[in-house]
């Protein structure tokens, strides 16, 4: 996918996360001391460092691992009995490690509990230094859940409103292109010459660009429509885009014809680049000219090939600029609506263009009737 998963943080987040942690832990012990000085001296000398590492490695740990593990594996999925008591378990598990920073402070320097760090009798050492882990480690994992919260929350919050003016944006271009009296022209056009010479192919023609009208004027309003239907405007469209080719121009349309109801899929986001193609196909007089599309599903995971033969002499703009403002709006749109769940590849070699899109289908949200 296009964007940095739960997996792979530490290459987001780099390194400056370890500073954080470290003064984060210092400003906890000024507050518990109650002293600056003595706060820095148990975290600077030796063998004071060891259990400072101790907090801050172990209680980073079991923060990340909540925050990137346990929170979209159990919680985000409504597990939360099972997500709570492994929480439980992996805070009482990291406090108890870190009480294993004591003792090796101590095995290091040879010195007892009492002469490090004012404890009473032996026995007791571990349940003391587990009471003053736990809290710590309390806090920590709080403060992580806290921040992931809140960045989560303005996230939202800022890609809603980038949604509502991108749909602004949309329903004003799509006012605009419902209605191209360019493409109306040619359409028209192409099935009026088909009206004498082949009435029966005209009369199919003009059948596909009624419901191509009726899906663009009625049917595609919402954020999500059905799958097949989606694709039963592709294959209108290109229908009568090939009215307007030559017959040197070879173009075919593959995909497995399967349940597919149950799927949903932003409107118009295929469309873009099958209109690229038939936009910038080669046009050759003696070489062949071709546009293939495919469409594959697995589950819900969608994969969309268009494919189109190119000059070998043309000027070739950057990858994303080959389609002029259509792929970068329809790659914008992809930013906005599957975030983290697609991943576009466009690519130009020997004489041919080829857009590959891999999507994240949802469920097809079908509402419910309320009996009275």
């Amino acid at each position: 996918m296009n964007t940095i998963s739960g997996r792979n943080w530490l290459l987001k987040y780099k390194l400056y996360h370890i500073p954080f942690w470290c003064i984060y832990h210092y400003l906890w012990w000024v507050v518990a001391m109650g002293n600056p000085v003595k706060a820095a001296n148990n975290i600077i000398l030796f063998p004071y460092t060891i259990k400072f590492a101790f907090y801050v490695i172990f209680q980073a740990t079991a923060v990340y691992f909540n925050l990137y593990y346990l929170i979209p594996k159990y919680l985000e999925r409504g597990r939360y009995t099972l997500y709570f008591a492994v929480l439980l378990l992996t805070t009482i598990s990291t406090a108890s490690i870190i009480v294993g920073g004591y003792y090796l402070s101590s095995a290091v320097s040879g010195k007892t509990f009492e002469q490090l760090f004012g404890t009473g009798t032996d026995n007791y050492c571990f349940f003391h230094f587990f009471g003053s882990a736990l809290p710590s480690t309390l806090a920590s994992m709080t403060l992580g859940m806290s921040i992931k919260l809140t960045r989560d929350w303005l996230q939202t919050k800022r890609r809603q409103q980038l949604l509502e003016k991108e749909k602004l944006e949309t329903e004003l271009n799509f006012l605009k292109n419902q209605f191209n009296p360019h493409f109306l022209f040619n359409t028209i056009n192409s099935i009026f010459f088909l009206i004498h010479k082949n009435p029966d192919m005209a009369s199919a023609s003009l059948a596909k660009f009624s419901e191509l009208l009726r899906y663009q004027l009625y049917e595609c309003n919402d954020k999500q429509i059905a799958l097949n239907k989606e694709i039963g405007y592709l294959e209108n469209s290109i229908e009568l885009e090939k009215l307007r080719l030559n017959n040197n121009v070879k173009v075919s349309f593959d995909y497995q014809r399967q349940p597919m109801a149950h799927l949903s899929i932003a409107p118009f986001i295929l469309m873009t680049f099958v209109e690229n193609a038939f936009k910038h196909v080669s046009k050759h007089a003696d070489e062949p000219n071709w546009i293939r599309i495919q469409l594959v599903l697995e589950e819900q995971q969608l994969l969309f090939t268009v494919a189109n033969s190119t000059a070998a002499d043309e000027y070739q703009p950057p990858l994303i600029d080959y389609g002029g403002i259509g792929l970068k709006n329809v790659q914008r749109r992809l930013d906005l609506v599957y975030p983290g769940q697609y991943d576009l590849d466009i690519r130009r070699e020997n004489n041919c263009f080829e857009v590959i899109l891999q999507l994240q289908l949802m469920e097809q949200v079908v509402p419910q009737l309320i009996s009275t």
